[in-house]
């Protein structure tokens, strides 16, 4: 079975605030300046992933179709809150790196 899987416009929000977070953070430190390409890529390749395997995220409350899914990257990484919102859509509501608690 495959998913279709769609952001909704707060979660497209998020990515485009986490990747310019990176940003701001590298350019402040002469750093990296791949890596906010590099994070939105991993964010990207693990929503993907829901198209196969929704249902074997962790649970996020009472619902069994409110699920999150982790993905690593570095030293902590992000968490994407998804609902399957039937047999055929997961629709992802936010994403937030792991050290933020603001997304439930």
């Amino acid at each position: 079975m495959s998913f279709q899987v769609r952001l909704t416009v707060e979660a497209g929000e998020d990515l485009l605030r986490l990747f310019d977070f990176v940003l701001e953070r590298e350019l402040g430190r002469d750093g990296d300046l791949g890596l906010p390409d590099r994070a939105l890529r991993a964010i990207k390749d693990g929503i993907a992933t829901l198209r196969s395997s929704p249902f074997t995220c962790r649970k996020a409350g009472q619902s069994p179709f409110l699920r999150e899914l982790v993905i690593p990257f570095g030293n902590a990484g992000y968490v994407a809150l998804f609902e399957v919102a039937d047999p055929a859509h997961v629709v992802v509501v936010a994403v937030r790196h792991q050290r933020e608690d603001d997304y439930h």
